[in-house]
């Protein structure tokens, strides 16, 4: 059993990387993993994860809504995680359980901020607003180059984001390096081209040795 299973605090847990990366996959090993540890554990997605947020996420990752501009869409994706942080997470984190994000406040940053060239600085005071500064207790970025995660996802109808081309990924790729050097206290970047298994066993090695500043 885990050694945080004695604490009441949440444990707060983001995956970031672009589109195809097995940041999802990881995501519900993780979920699974800890489950069978018998800690409550819950996994959200971005955007979306419940009624308000999944209305948004319809809106912008809708392919006909191809006119919406960059400040809009930056917008929509806070508002969802606003949405999202009130609603679920902080209550589910001041019960103890572990939230597992499948993407968070970074995304907006490597997304909109690395990809559509919005001012990051801007993103960030968003963000904070957006979630009363909240912010994972730590990070997991699967680094895959964007060409190769293309052909791992298979997408044959690709959403408005993942149909915006290879270069905004690559864009957004750098942007989440950075953001890996800039945070690195909560940061740890995996390996993309290791085994499903193998990136899942350096996951769980780093929770059970989390240190929880009580």
């Amino acid at each position: 059993m885990i050694k945080m299973y004695t604490s009441n605090k949440g444990l707060f847990i983001s995956f970031e990387g672009v589109d195809g990366c097995g940041k999802s996959t990881q995501v519900k090993l993780l979920k699974d993993k800890i489950a069978s540890e018998g800690i409550k554990v819950e996994l959200v997605r971005e955007p979306g994860g419940l009624k308000i947020s999944e209305e948004i996420r319809k809106i912008l990752l809708n392919p006909d809504n191809s006119s919406m501009n960059y400040e809009t869409e930056a917008l929509l994706m806070t508002a969802s995680r606003a949405q999202l942080t009130e609603e679920v997470i902080k209550p589910l984190l001041a019960k103890g359980f572990f939230v597992l994000a499948d993407r968070f406040s970074d995304s907006t940053l490597a997304y909109q901020g690395g990809g559509r060239k919005l001012d990051i600085d801007i993103l960030k005071k968003i963000n904070s607003f957006a979630t009363k500064n909240l912010v994972p207790d730590i990070t997991f970025l699967i680094d895959l180059k964007p060409e190769d995660a293309l052909l791992r996802s298979g997408v044959s109808s690709p959403d408005r984001i993942e149909g915006a081309g290879i270069d905004l990924q690559k864009d957004v790729q750098k942007t989440y390096i950075r953001l890996a050097k800039e945070f690195s206290n909560r940061f740890i970047v995996l390996d993309g081209y290791d085994s499903i298994s193998s990136i899942h066993s350096i996951i769980w090695d780093k929770i059970i040795n989390y240190s929880y500043d009580d």
